[in-house]
């Protein structure tokens, strides 16, 4: 279940599902390089407002019809939040989100509204808000999460081995681990209010929201997916999977009105919510490269961390690693360089 979920209008910015947990990078073949950081945020403290919900990553500020999302720098890894921020994560999450909002825009209308004017009320941290924040529509988010994928990888691949299936869909046998699947397919997952969501099938989701509504999120879902490869693939780029969230503008489940108010929301085809890799490094048969945290995972792991909080201070060398891979992630799928 998502951190806001408490909201009975509102749009959703739910962690990360275990279905998209990425796979552990190659540092050998990964360089960071310099940039200049910008102001780190590691959590929003606007004298005289206060945030109605904080995630692991968004601060949210409640404007009535509407929410005011502040993507910051936190980071958590195996579902703690830790005490280190990443430089530039924020600004990566909101500009790459609006960056496949604006480009995929004809296929379903999205919740933002603006990523440069913010109430009056807001005015004095403009400094802090710039970048990193969208002022969106709030809507009735559906109670699933909207999982495309279109090779066998994370809680895909665990499923298949056990059963040759995903989510109740047969697949041909002999795959091997990160083999690109004949075709797309849709995986919904619920919404689960501590730990990992759980893969349900078509038919469970369908009962959660309506069978007519849950063939047009999965038709939508699939879509925007096979739009998003594209767009990926011949810029080195494999969008092994991905989650997508939707609301209901002004409209409720069940009502006549729902599927003509369905709005894509939450983030967009970002390193938190997709599984992005490398095509120079694919070799099916294991786990990929990707362009993630998986460096912060890595080094937990090296540890030996319980996974309980606190979270453990992260060195230099792990924190620039993983900011640089979030900056080449947009760089390479937005075309230019994350600004300053």
């Amino acid at each position: 279940m998502s951190f806001i979920q408490k909201f009975p209008l509102r749009a959703a910015f739910p962690r990360r599902s275990s279905a998209l947990e990425c796979s552990a990078p190659s540092r050998r073949n990964f360089s960071v390089a310099a940039s200049p950081v910008s102001r780190v945020i590691q959590e929003t403290h606007f004298a005289g407002l206060t945030p109605a919900a904080r995630g692991k990553v968004r601060d949210i500020y409640d404007l009535g019809d509407k929410l005011l999302i502040v993507a910051t720098d936190r980071l958590s890894a195996f579902d703690v939040i830790l005490p280190t921020a990443i430089p530039d994560k924020g600004r990566v999450l909101t500009q790459l989100s609006l960056f496949w909002f604006d480009l995929l825009k004809d296929v379903i209308p999205n919740h933002v509204l603006s990523s440069t004017e913010f109430p009056v009320a807001f005015n004095a941290f403009r400094e802090e808000l710039d970048g990193r924040s969208m002022v969106v529509r709030k809507t009735q988010p559906l109670p699933i999460e909207c999982v495309v994928r279109g090779y066998v990888s994370g809680s895909g691949w665990k499923d298949y081995k056990a059963s040759g299936k995903i989510c109740c869909i047969s697949l041909p046998a002999g795959l091997s681990e990160s083999d690109r699947l004949p075709e797309p397919i849709f995986t919904p997952a619920t919404k689960a209010a501590t730990g990992h969501d759980e893969n349900i099938s078509f038919e469970q989701a369908a009962s959660l929201i309506g069978t007519d509504l849950a063939e047009r999120v999965r038709s939508i879902s699939i879509d925007i997916y096979r739009r998003a490869a594209a767009y990926a693939e011949p810029r080195g780029v494999i969008l092994a999977d991905t989650k997508f969230e939707f609301g209901l503008l002004n409209s409720t489940l069940g009502s006549p009105e729902a599927i003509n108010s369905l709005m894509w929301i939450d983030e967009a085809l970002t390193p938190d919510s997709s599984r992005f890799w490398p095509a120079s490094q694919y070799q099916p048969g294991g786990p990929q490269p990707s362009f993630d945290k998986q460096f912060v995972r890595d080094y937990l792991e090296r540890i030996r961390w319980p996974k309980t909080p606190p979270g453990p201070e992260l060195p230099p060398d792990v924190v620039a690693a993983t900011r640089a891979k979030y900056r080449e992630a947009y760089r390479i799928l937005a075309g230019h360089e994350l600004g300053q």
